[in-house]
């Protein structure tokens, strides 16, 4: 089976900087169609400029990705633009640390807003049209009519009490991935996720210039002693959304450096 997604259609959110910048320019250089898509209109004009404009591979869109009419926009946009939509990537996180004991219930509801339940509204939107491209394809013993990446985090899993509400977004959306697996396996539309760890993500990268100290902390609790690029989150998210990965569904795949292996309460962020 290939692992090409040559001449694939592809959303991916959060794509104005960070993981989700890297996500759509490896897919690009793969030769995808890809809509980056990101809350930050500035972000995506500086990365994208005029390539972006006319008929070429690649468009974006900017917007309140955490609105309902903002996404349906987006599922509009990339279909008038390449006709269809085989891939969605959701990389559009937010992170906030907080104190877990006075933690707000209009923090909680942000995060989880961000970093769930947008997600899987955009996940139900392309599900629906992957299922109407399957019907209209006529091609009912193929591989896979579609596949969904979730970028998901460690901290679903490993308790770090200052990032209470992000932990407990993250381990919301981690069962979203699973369960929606289960819905859309008939139709043969799986849904994955990818869990990082010890990656420069834009968050990482902030947390960084303001402790001097915390990349030691990251190399000493990452069993391969580095701290990974952006980029090297692709490959992985590639092989997901090919036809490679046709029997794989509802699993989250950790690309962390074996920082899971470790100490479950190691300082640090993810």
């Amino acid at each position: 089976m290939s692992l090409s997604i040559q001449g694939k259609t592809a959303i991916v959110t959060g794509a104005g900087r960070g993981i989700g910048l890297a996500i759509a320019r490896h897919f690009e250089k793969a030769g995808a169609r890809v809509m980056f898509a990101d809350s930050d209109e500035s972000a995506l004009d500086a990365e994208l400029g005029d390539s972006a404009q006319g008929d070429g591979p690649i468009r974006s869109f900017a917007g309140d990705l955490g609105q309902k009419l903002t996404l349906a926009n987006l599922v509009s946009a990339t279909i008038d633009a390449f006709d269809r939509i085989d891939i969605l990537v959701n990389a559009h996180r937010a992170v906030q640390a907080c104190d877990p004991l006075t933690v707000s219930d209009e923090l909680l509801g942000d995060m989880m807003r961000e970093n769930m339940i947008s997600g899987l509204k955009l996940s139900q939107m392309v599900a629906k049209r992957m299922v109407t491209q399957a019907d209209e394809d006529g091609q009912e013993d193929a591989l896979q009519n579609g596949a969904i990446v979730n970028i998901a985090s460690l901290a679903a899993d490993r308790p770090q009490p200052q990032m209470l509400a992000y932990s407990i977004a993250s381990a919301a959306q981690a069962q979203a991935t699973r369960s929606l697996a289960m819905a859309l396996a008939p139709k043969r539309i799986r849904v994955n996720g990818v869990a990082f760890g010890s990656i420069l993500s834009n968050h990482v990268q902030m947390n960084l210039r303001e402790d001097p100290n915390l990349r030691d902390q990251l190399v000493a609790a990452t069993p391969l002693g580095r701290i990974a690029g952006p980029d090297e989150l692709g490959d992985t998210v590639q092989f997901l959304a090919s036809e490679g990965a046709a029997f794989i569904t509802g699993q989250i795949i950790r690309v962390d450096g074996g920082r899971s292996l470790g100490d479950p309460f190691a300082p640090g962020v993810f």
